[in-house]
């Protein structure tokens, strides 16, 4: 069986893929060269569907599929996601494509800046506004993050269909129980230190969410300063920094079947941004954000400057799991057990805005 990384970058969406069992890679592309590819998705429902948001600054925003693993691509002709003209704003980009579960097989979610949610029914080629989300009353005062006001992590409960949870630069962690017909904040427990009242019911700047594998109630957040655990599907967080080198960073990665792993990459917080340290190292916890170690080996030893963006971490459904992460210096680095060891997949590429990996 093949492993399939897709890379989205800067300029164009780039395909590693390897047939040894992971030890070494053939990588190809650009497709889509020029554009910024934000948002990437490989959909197992009906084979190996990829799912491609990019952006172009001639073209604007679009979303394209490939049911040939990238040999072919359809785009159609009409914009697949696009705000309806009563809410008098454009689409700016795709931040970000979710398959539903296998229950749902023609159902795949987009978040996309300004902060929105839709819902395609037929496998990613066009979606609909949910307007609940759109019109909730917050919507107001969600303000723009660094990179953006966006929906960048969209987490369906895998369970029960009608559960979904969402998180937003700034905003916060929101969420449904029917179906999207309702939304509310669940934030409680997350600090927003740079606002006056430092523990709001909405604002706070969430940077990544990801749900356990094995114990779908619990969560895990990676914030503007803290990284959290909820054991309620997001209604409540608490705190699991204790052990990192700093509560800061973008990407927060939970191991596909082995409930309780998860992996960060912290950073030196908000005028910095560089790795900890200047070193680059992977953390990893195994009991739930009980406890962190630093994973290293293979990776450059020297000093390290580059960052890991929000969707420039993952890892695929392989056992044992692979582990992905790449850098906006270009670089991509693989795991092939866990986190336990890594080598150097890609070099050279443009900055690596997403990845995304499964066996195929």
């Amino acid at each position: 069986m093949a492993t399939l990384l897709a890379i989205g970058t800067g300029k164009g969406l780039f395909l590693a893929t390897s047939t040894d069992g992971r030890r070494s890679w053939e990588v190809s592309g650009p497709h889509f060269p020029m554009t910024g590819v934000y948002a990437v998705a490989i959909d197992k429902r009906r084979g190996a569907r990829l799912l491609a948001g990019m952006t172009s600054s001639h073209f604007g925003p679009s979303v394209a599929t490939s049911d040939d693993l990238g040999a072919s691509w359809q785009e159609p002709d009409h914009a697949p996601v696009a705000f309806p003209t009563d809410t008098g704003v454009s689409l700016g980009r795709v931040w970000q494509l979710t398959p539903a579960g296998a229950d749902q097989p023609d159902v795949v979610w987009a978040g996309t800046e300004p902060s929105a949610l839709f819902r395609s029914d037929d496998g990613g080629r066009s979606f609909a506004l949910v307007r609940a989300l759109w019109d909730h009353p917050h919507r107001g005062r969600w303000d723009a993050g660094f990179g953006g006001q966006a929906v960048h992590s969209v987490l369906p409960h895998p369970r029960d269909p009608s559960r979904m949870a969402v998180a937003m630069s700034t905003g916060g962690v929101y969420r449904t129980e029917d179906a999207g017909a309702s939304w509310a904040p669940g934030n409680t427990g997350i600090r927003a230190y740079f606002l006056p009242d430092e523990w709001p019911e909405f604002g706070q700047c969430v940077h990544k969410i990801a749900r356990d594998a094995g114990n779908p109630e619990r969560l895990y957040a990676q914030n503007h300063h803290g990284v959290y655990r909820s054991d309620d599907d997001g209604r409540t967080w608490t705190s699991i920094a204790a052990g990192l080198p700093s509560d800061f960073g973008f990407p927060m990665v939970a191991h596909p079947s082995r409930s309780g792993t998860i992996y960060a990459f912290p950073l030196i917080a908000d005028a910095q941004r560089y790795p900890v340290d200047h070193r680059c190292r992977v953390y990893r916890s195994t009991d739930a954000g009980g406890k962190w170690e630093p994973l290293t080996v293979g990776l450059p030893d020297g000093p390290f400057h580059p960052s890991v963006l929000r969707d420039a971490m993952c890892a695929d459904d392989a056992d044992p799991a692979g582990v992905y992460f790449g850098t906006r210096s270009g670089e991509v680095y693989a795991s092939r057990d866990e986190g336990d060891s890594w080598s150097l997949v890609a070099a050279h590429l443009p900055d690596v805005l997403c990845v995304r990996a499964a066996a195929v």
